[in-house]
């Protein structure tokens, strides 16, 4: 038998932090670092034809709580 917790997961997909003309990329590293200790683990990213990253894919247990459920609410009404 599987525990449910582990067995469903949550998902974000995130932009990566531009600089002012949109074409650069800024190091993300702080972006990741904060993901990382929200528990997202990224897993993926999705690239533009010709390359550069268009998104970050993240995931995590899905926790089930309301909290986790309005947190993530919160940062989509954000992005």
């Amino acid at each position: 038998m599987t525990d449910d917790a582990t067995d469903r997961w949550e998902y974000r997909a995130v932009r990566p932090p531009r600089e002012a003309t949109k074409k650069e990329s800024r190091d993300p590293t702080d972006q990741l670092n904060d993901l990382a200790g929200e528990g997202w683990r990224l897993v993926e990213t999705v690239e533009y034809v010709g390359g550069g990253t268009k998104y970050f894919v993240f995931e995590r247990p899905y926790r089930g709580d309301d909290a986790t459920e309005s947190e993530t609410r919160e940062r989509r009404n954000r992005e």
